[in-house]
């Protein structure tokens, strides 16, 4: 029966019972009272899953969306960006599907750049040189990748296989991230960055010092892959450099792009 009809009648069997117009009127604001917790609230509108990602100096759109797993332009149009270059430090970007804000200055590199590495400035004696984190064959280089760019190499192994620090450092990183899967980030002197993604499991903690040569994850295949490899980036000053340039001579080590067919 409708509200207004049924408080109707009650007033109606009110006043026909002799019962005075002010008591009436409290029974009617009683029954106004029980309808009202009948009748549920309609359900807030569901919002979009994500965080706010607030700028900071140093990021850009790009970098944000990298770090992220977005594509600049995507989250310009999320957050009705006329200018995707023009993003102000303190500002508050909503980035869809993230559960919490990422450091982009530490997980995403500046730019990608095919020169020759700048010789590292430390004041620590001329060390021996990075090792290979795993034993395999390159399976993608780095460089640009269709209509992207490569920031590392790819070191095609098998699944649970020990990844090696390449050189002494800290941890700065050791998280999933969207895209990498486990990756870990360990930080060297001379301003240079080691990157080791699409990890099985992560064996080390941020914050964390560990030396060259010691595990630190297991090579697996999460994050957007297709198969199992260790995913390597080296960057110095956060500028992305080819890998190859600073590891040891390939010598008897083939990349699998060059390694003749079976006959």
């Amino acid at each position: 029966m409708p509200v207004r009809k049924a408080l109707g009648e009650v007033r109606l069997a009110g006043l026909s019972a002799g019962l005075p117009s002010r008591l009436v009127g409290l029974v009617l604001l009683w029954h106004i009272a029980g309808c009202a917790s009948q009748v549920s609230e309609p359900p807030a509108a569901k919002r979009a899953s994500g965080i706010y990602h607030v700028v900071k100096p140093g990021e850009n759109l790009f970098r944000i969306g990298k770090a992220y797993d977005l594509s600049y332009a995507e989250l310009a149009r999320v957050n009705r960006l006329r200018d995707s270059s023009r993003i102000r430090v303190g500002q508050r970007l909503f980035i869809p599907g993230a559960v919490r804000q990422l450091p982009v200055e530490t997980i995403t590199p500046n730019d990608s750049v095919q020169a020759l590495p700048a010789a590292p400035e430390t004041n620590e004696p001329a060390r021996g040189g990075f090792v290979w984190p795993i034993a395999g064959g390159v399976s993608s280089h780095f460089g640009p990748r269709g209509s992207s760019f490569h920031d590392g190499i790819d070191i095609a192994a098998e699944e649970g296989t020990p990844i090696m620090a390449i050189e002494k450092g800290e941890v700065i990183y050791s998280d999933r991230l969207r895209g990498y899967g486990n990756l870990v980030i360990l930080r060297h002197a001379g301003g240079l960055v080691s990157v080791y993604g699409h990890n099985h499991a992560n064996l080390v903690r941020q914050g964390q010092l560990v030396s060259q040569g010691e595990v630190i994850a297991k090579v697996g295949s999460t994050g957007r892959v297709s198969g199992p490899h260790l995913h390597l980036e080296i960057r110095q000053n956060n500028v992305a450099q080819d890998p190859l340039l600073y590891l040891p001579g390939l010598c008897c080590r083939q990349s699998l792009d060059e390694v003749a067919p079976k006959s």
